[in-house]
């Protein structure tokens, strides 16, 4: 058996925070996941549906793998990433990372993983590998899936395998932390914006606050668009609210990460993104219940308040992000 010393396996909320938090730690940087999760930028919003999908998405972060690619930016992170479409090639890669003492993060569709019990096709999972043997790996995936666990290098070779939507070719990371670490304050204020001005301009009308008022005026029409309500609009609430989001749709994680931040930058436009963030996460919750309860009762009046209250959380969510955005003329 090989085994990457100095691996604190601990299961976060989120796939790719779980990953990130397992590569650093084990370089000796211990961030909390909503801080993994807003210096990579990662909140965001798509609202998605198209003829050939059985029932809409409402995602709440950004592309996988992107979130990575931002940490490594902000915090002046080495980022060594290897694809190929060869898999005697691809596990060369993981071998050569844990032989040489480092854990490495994969990208593969979690379906085919032997421990998850939702099977559910989803090619953009991450996990972090510390170790194998002839017969199984080991891995640190997300809270819900179990934190520490294994799964045979068979299911783990299909899974970073399989194409569709989102996944990659055999994608596998690391990470390797500079002698000094940019300052706090440094690394805040640019993720901040950052993240505030992708959302508050889109480029199209599906993505961040003009996704959430799009979402509002279509949602009010599920109970129609779905072949089963009472499968669907539940699945969705779930999804929202345990999907690996750490609850309402990531924005908890963000509300976090904002307090965070107004613990390290005295800013105002830093505690009024947080208020209105704590406000939004709530609503959040409240639009879950009802998407829910839409699909249990078959009561369109449900999905009438939900619709209301995602017109009220883009209000919200823009009104936050202008003033985190404003965050670096401030600080300067």
């Amino acid at each position: 058996m090989t085994i990457v010393k100095g691996i604190t396996p601990r299961g976060l909320h989120h796939c790719e925070t779980t990953a990130l938090g397992v590569l650093l730690r084990q370089q000796g940087i211990d961030l909390s996941e909503p801080m993994l999760f807003g210096l990579g930028r990662g909140l965001s919003f798509v609202y998605w549906d198209s003829k050939n999908m059985g029932f809409p998405f409402l995602g709440g972060r950004v592309k996988p793998f992107e979130l990575s690619r931002n940490l490594a930016e902000v915090m002046g992170l080495g980022l060594e990433v290897r694809e190929t479409t060869s898999p005697r090639k691809a596990w060369a890669d993981v071998v050569a990372a844990v032989e040489g003492g480092r854990p490495v993060g994969l990208q593969l569709d979690s379906y085919h993983l032997d421990y998850f019990t939702a099977k559910v096709h989803f090619g953009g999972h991450i996990v972090a590998l510390y170790g194998y043997d002839d017969e199984v790996a080991h891995l640190v995936d997300t809270e819900q899936q179990g934190g520490a666990v294994t799964t045979s290098l068979d299911s783990l070779a299909e899974a970073r395998a399989a194409r569709g939507p989102m996944a990659a070719r055999h994608r596998s990371f690391t990470v390797t932390v500079p002698p000094e670490l940019p300052a706090a304050h440094t690394r805040i204020v640019p993720a901040v914006t950052g993240c505030a001005r992708a959302f508050l301009e889109p480029p199209i009308a599906n993505l961040g606050h003009r996704g959430i008022d799009k979402a509002g005026k279509a949602v009010r029409t599920w109970l129609r668009r779905s072949d089963d309500p009472a499968r669907d609009l539940p699945q969705a609430a779930l999804l929202m609210e345990r999907g690996g989001t750490g609850g309402a749709l990531f924005r908890n994680l963000y509300r976090d990460f904002l307090a965070e931040c107004s613990e390290i930058v005295d800013s105002g436009h830093l505690r009024t993104g947080h208020r209105l963030y704590a406000e939004a996460a709530a609503l959040w919750t409240r639009v879950a219940a009802l998407i829910a309860e839409a699909g249990e009762s078959g009561e369109e009046e449900h999905l009438a308040q939900a619709g209301a209250a995602l017109l009220e959380l883009a209000r919200i969510e823009r009104e936050a992000m202008r003033a985190l955005s404003r965050l670096d003329s401030e600080a300067s």
